[in-house]
C-alpha cells in the first residue's frame, strides 16, 4: 500500500483563503468539498499507477475507500488501513499492524484532505488548465517537510466530482490516482471503523 500512502497518507472545513490562492480554483474545490462534507457516508474505488522518475510504469493497484466524517477504511488486496478518527491502524497484509495517532500522520495526505481538503491551511493552489472536460488544479504544500512536493487534482466540469490526482514525491516519482467510481450517499455502520484485532491472524503483532 506504499504507493497509496504516498498519495493519500482519497474532512476539515476550509479556513480563510490565503492571498496566494486562486479564487477560481477555490470555487471548484469547494463545490466538490461541500458534497463530501455533507455526505453521511462515502464509498469509492480507485486505480493507482506508479511511475518512476525515469517515466517507467512501476505497477498498478486497485484500492477501495469507505469514509464517514473523520473515519475511513482503505483496502488494497490483503492490506488495510483503519482510522477511527483518533488512531490509525495499518495492517501490512501479513503479521504486523502499526498503530499511530492521527496527529502523527499529519505529514501525509489523508482521504479527508484529498476529497474535502484543508487546502487553505496546507497548500498554495491555482487553476492551471480548463481544457477539454476537466479543470486541473496545481497544489504545492506550504510545509516543505511533506513527503510530496506537488499534487495536481482534476475535476469533471459537468459533475464537479474529483476524477484524478497525480502526486509528485521528492524523488520525482509519480503516483497517479484515478477515481473509478464514487458514491456520496452510502449508509455505513459505525462498527466498520472500529479496530478489532480478533479479525486478523492470531499471530499478528500490534506495534504502537
Amino acid at each position: 500500500m506504499r504507493s497509496y500512502l504516498v498519495a493519500l497518507i482519497i474532512v476539515a472545513c476550509f479556513s480563510t483563503l490565503h492571498a496566494q490562492n486562486d479564487p477560481a480554483a477555490k470555487k471548484i474545490i469547494e463545490t466538490f468539498g461541500n458534497k463530501v462534507k455533507s455526505a453521511k457516508g462515502i464509498t469509492a474505488s480507485f486505480v493507482i499507477n506508479s511511475i518512476t522518475s525515469k517515466g517507467r510504469a512501476a505497477g498498478s493497484k486497485a484500492l477501495s475507500l469507505s469514509m464517514k466524517g473523520e473515519q475511513y477504511v482503505l483496502k488494497q488486496g490483503k492490506t488495510e488501513i483503519i482510522c477511527d478518527g483518533k488512531s490509525v491502524y495499518n495492517f501490512d497484509g501479513n503479521k504486523t499492524i502499526t498503530k499511530s495517532s492521527v496527529e502523527e500522520t499529519n505529514q501525509t495526505l489523508s482521504p479527508q484532505k484529498l476529497l474535502a481538503g484543508s487546502y487553505d491551511k496546507d497548500f498554495s493552489y491555482k487553476l492551471i488548465s480548463s481544457k477539454g472536460a476537466m479543470n486541473e488544479i496545481e497544489m504545492k504544500p506550504l510545509d516543505k517537510r511533506k513527503n510530496f512536493v506537488q499534487v495536481n487534482i482534476f475535476f469533471d466540469k459537468v459533475s464537479g466530482n474529483l476524477t484524478k490526482a497525480t502526486i509528485l514525491d521528492k524523488s520525482n516519482n509519480i503516483t497517479e490516482l484515478k477515481v473509478r467510481n464514487i458514491n456520496l450517499a452510502t449508509v455505513l455502520s459505525e462498527n466498520l471503523f472500529l479496530f478489532n484485532k480478533a479479525k486478523y491472524p492470531k499471530d499478528v503483532e500490534l506495534l504502537d
